[in-house]
């Protein structure tokens, strides 16, 4: 998903939105942080509770290890500092795996296989990113998508991109007119849209990035969560979230299927 401009120094507003997000009293063996709102991978049901693919998959990763899990909702944006600070053991969010960020922080093998999309409104009548002349482009902040949008604005000749902090405000700026489209991770998407006939993901946008847990740099935690995660894919766990929460079968050539070594950046 998401991609950092910067990363060798730790910006005063990451800090202090990670520090505002972050119950300082967290009495878990394991403290993960997560940007709370990012279907389907974290997120509050209608009942109040988190739920998501990477919560159940983490929630499996702390039993195995015989440790405690507490969820802290952290912006996308804070994520990073709260990790390489040590405010948090780990972070999750659909976080894409990138040379730049291995370069200060440590990632586990990953366990699903992305790229990013862009969703518009139906009645809009854009059928992809050749519609987008001249108009208003959404993206999360620091994101993949965002970085994706910048880099190939000109190309496609955007209005303006417009920046958010997440899935939700930037859907009811598109629903309401104030965007004309919203660039972000597919499956997110997809998953979104599936009861919403007034939103369309219009077209893939080919990046093909992978997700997996983050830590701070060299922290011999990553190669035990790195272990369980190879046993949980030999078991077929992480393979059923995917069913659970996508409705459909992980492929065999899929990080989500096979084992992976941890990644090394160049």
């Amino acid at each position: 998903m998401k991609a950092l401009t910067l990363f060798t120094s730790t910006t005063a507003s990451a800090l202090l939105a990670a520090a505002a997000f972050i119950t300082p009293a967290i009495a878990a063996d394991l403290t993960v942080g997560a940007n709370i709102g990012n279907v389907p991978w974290e997120f509050q049901n209608a009942s109040g509770e988190t739920v998501g693919f990477e919560i159940d998959l983490i929630n499996e990763v702390g039993k195995r290890l015989g440790k405690s899990v507490e969820f802290v909702n952290v912006p996308f944006n804070g994520l990073f500092s709260a990790v390489q600070s040590g405010r948090i053991n780990m972070a999750v969010s659909s976080i894409t795996i990138t040379d730049k960020r291995l370069q200060s922080v440590t990632f586990a093998q990953p366990y699903y296989d992305s790229d990013q999309s862009l969703t518009v409104t139906a009645a809009s009548g854009i059928t992809g990113l050749s519609g987008m002349e001249g108009k208003v482009v959404g993206v999360d902040t620091g994101s993949t998508g965002d970085m994706w949008a910048t880099n190939n604005g000109s190309q496609y000749k955007f209005g303006e991109i417009r920046k958010f902090e997440g899935l939700s405000p930037a859907m009811l700026d598109l629903v309401a007119g104030r965007i004309d489209g919203y660039i972000s991770d597919i499956p997110a998407l997809l998953y979104y849209v599936k009861d919403k006939p007034d939103l369309k993901v219009v077209e893939r946008i080919p990046t093909g990035e992978k997700y997996s847990v983050m830590f701070n740099k060299d922290d011999p935690l990553a190669k035990e969560v790195n272990d369980v995660i190879s046993t949980l894919k030999k078991e077929g766990f992480v393979a059923k979230l995917h069913e659970t929460w996508f409705g459909a079968k992980a492929e065999d050539t899929t990080s989500t299927v096979m084992v992976m070594d941890m990644p090394v950046g160049k």
